[in-house]
């Protein structure tokens, strides 16, 4: 990986830290039957992991699989 790669990719994990740290107040999260209450920041957190593992799950699934070429 090249260094401006990096770089990016630490600015905004920062970024996504402060973002984070930020948001604390507590926040009722309704999901299907389940009420839970959390700190925003707790919720943002989450969010953010469920995200990235669905990125590199679907990165690793369609790794690979070119459309083929039509002649």
């Amino acid at each position: 990986m090249s260094r401006w790669k990096l770089y990016v990719a630490l600015v905004l994990v920062v970024l996504s830290g402060v973002v984070v740290l930020q948001n604390t107040a507590t926040v009722e999260t309704r999901f299907l039957f389940a009420t839970i209450a959390m700190p925003r920041a707790a919720l943002l957190a989450v969010t953010w992991l469920v995200g990235v593992a669905s990125g590199i799950l679907l990165m690793l699934a369609f790794k690979g699989k070119a459309a083929p070429k039509q002649s």
